[in-house]
């Protein structure tokens, strides 16, 4: 028998071979968007621990498709009818986040947030970078499936573990409110994309992956979670840009995603205990993917990474202070009412 440690081992060392493939082959290819597929191969890699057949991947591929592509339905409606779209998209984030709490798949609900906030926003100004987005993310996330791929025929489940058991489903009330809650969180992202879509589309995957976050969070530990997770992602993001100066090329790039990475899957598969959760160290590791890619991008088109990265971060920072806050207040409102209603 297997011990406990051994499939958390595998996927730990999957973790970082399969992020680190994708960040070498998204930015070697020059992908539309090239930290997309990274950030999308950390989400598949940790939600799922079988490998995807040809089918299944090519399922989810045209899924994906048509769930990000809902947002171009919206964009008319956010040219002539600001304020009216801007509510139908809160009330449909509502509903995506809300799906997954109640059992539905939360990668069908991560696509349909992506895409109401991300097409859409980027269609208002110009129906082609809605195109070139789809286009991005469809091309991210078939590199994350054969990243998916590589990593479970190189480092496979060991033989006779069983797959991994369903997420808790929350009752009817308590997922509103906390579908609420991560609705709130990716609001605001959604709102600076709308203003500039070039330079705010980052902070949206960004702020769903702080939406995510604030699903499992509580009270006392979202400062920790959301604050400390981002402080963090910015500090290794400054170490992996000083490493990957050293020696400038792909190789050494995917050398050291595969160093980054494996050193955070370990605290994500808790092969060294520590009081932080596995939610933490799992937006640790997309918000330095997303700001190091990013900064690499700045340096290709000869930007100032610098002051890009400085404004990036501190931008990061505000959002999960925002998360933060919204976690507090929601929660506080929810049990005065219970405290209002101690028969409901």
């Amino acid at each position: 028998m297997p011990t406990e440690r051994a499939p958390r081992a595998q996927r730990a060392l999957r973790m970082g071979l399969g992020t680190a493939l994708a960040v070498a082959a998204s930015f070697g290819f020059g992908l539309p968007l090239p930290v997309i597929a990274p950030v999308f191969a950390v989400f598949l890699l940790a939600s799922v621990n079988r490998p995807l057949s040809l089918k299944a991947g090519l399922g989810l591929a045209l899924m994906a498709t048509l769930t990000t592509g809902s947002g171009l339905l919206l964009i008319p409606l956010l040219r002539h009818f600001a304020f009216a779209g801007v509510l139908l998209v809160g009330l449909c984030l509502f509903l995506a986040f809300r799906h997954g709490l109640r059992g539905g798949n939360k990668l069908v609900g991560t696509f349909l947030v992506i895409g109401l906030t991300m097409i859409s926003a980027a269609g208002t100004s110009d129906f082609g970078l809605a195109l070139t987005v789809i286009e991005a993310l469809v091309k991210g996330l078939l590199l994350a499936v054969l990243a998916l791929a590589i990593g479970h025929g190189l480092f496979p489940e060991p033989a006779g573990v069983p797959a991994a058991p369903p997420a808790p489903v929350l009752a009817g009330a308590e997922a509103d409110w906390v579908a609420l809650r991560a609705a709130l969180v990716v609001l605001p992202a959604f709102l600076l994309a709308l203003i500039n879509p070039g330079a705010y589309m980052p902070i949206i995957l960004k702020a769903v992956g702080l939406g995510q976050q604030s699903c499992t969070a509580t009270v006392r530990s979202a400062a920790r979670e959301l604050l400390g997770s981002t402080l963090l992602a910015g500090c290794l993001a400054i170490l992996f840009w000083l490493a990957l100066k050293l020696f400038v090329h792909l190789w050494m790039f995917f050398l050291w995603a595969w160093l980054f990475a494996l050193l955070l899957a370990r605290q994500l598969y808790v092969l060294r205990a520590t009081r932080l959760s596995p939610g933490f160290w799992l937006n640790c590791l997309v918000t330095m993917l997303i700001l190091l890619g990013l900064s690499v991008e700045d340096s290709a088109t000869g930007k100032d990474v610098y002051s890009a990265f400085a404004v990036r971060l501190g931008l990061f920072v505000a959002i999960s202070l925002y998360a933060w806050l919204m976690v507090y207040l929601l929660d506080q409102r929810r049990l005065r009412r219970r405290v209002q209603q101690p028969g409901c």
